[in-house]
């Protein structure tokens, strides 16, 4: 049960920090300023659907993944853990992630409809960090259990980036910009706590491994 909650409070955190809709949500109201409130609401919908579905894809999908392309666990996590480092620098530089989306993409997107999917969707809550989590979260996942909490993590961090996108309004009149840069560089440096963490898990049995090796 201890293991249990371990792995939800990691896998929450992290997925919750890469996500980082607190951070997101200025960026959210920039797209949506000339809708009105329902369609602000079907869009933020829509949006938080549609990174539901490709993160759990990448969940049942990531020891196959794996296999296919004969990646290793421990390199996944090096990789991932460069890639959340790297978030965590441009979080704490108060920067939305340039793996998010681009100018490009959001000028493309240009109906109400495809803006929920992209870059809403993907790759702006759903991005290539928070996708690469729940792919390292799931090839640990010793189990069933493991599997379920980890979905139930999914499942809660996407609900609250709905809540939050929905009180975006709210939160930039209250804490206004600075409260929300304050935020997001707080969140920027859990996560390069976190990145630290992945990195030293990735390495420590290829070290293990060649120590043993040369023995």
């Amino acid at each position: 049960m201890n293991e249990l909650i371990a792995f939800f409070i990691l896998a929450f955190s992290s997925l919750f920090t890469l996500v980082n809709p607190v951070g997101l949500s200025p960026v959210f109201l920039s797209m949506v300023d000339h809708c009105d409130e329902r369609e602000r609401r079907q869009i933020a919908f829509k949006g938080v659907i549609t990174a539901v579905v490709v993160l759990i894809m990448f969940t049942f999908l990531g020891r196959l993944i794996f296999s296919f392309f004969g990646i290793t666990v421990s390199g996944f996590k090096i990789a991932g853990g460069i890639l959340f480092f790297r978030t965590g620098i441009q979080m704490l530089e108060a920067r939305v992630p340039r793996t998010r989306s681009t100018p490009k993409e959001e000028t493309e997107a240009g109906t109400k409809e495809e803006i929920a999917y992209t870059p809403i969707g993907i790759p702006l809550i759903a991005g290539p960090g928070a996708i690469s989590s729940v792919m390292i979260f799931s090839s640990e996942a010793e189990n069933w259990e493991y599997k379920l909490v980890l979905l139930g993590v999914i499942t809660l961090v996407m609900g609250l980036t709905y809540f939050i996108f929905q009180m975006a309004d709210n939160l930039a009149h209250r804490f206004g910009t600075i409260g929300l840069r304050i935020t997001q560089r707080i969140m920027g440096l859990i996560l390069m706590v976190i990145a630290v963490e992945f990195i030293i898990s990735g390495v420590e049995p290829i070290l293990k491994k060649g120590w043993f090796q040369a023995l």
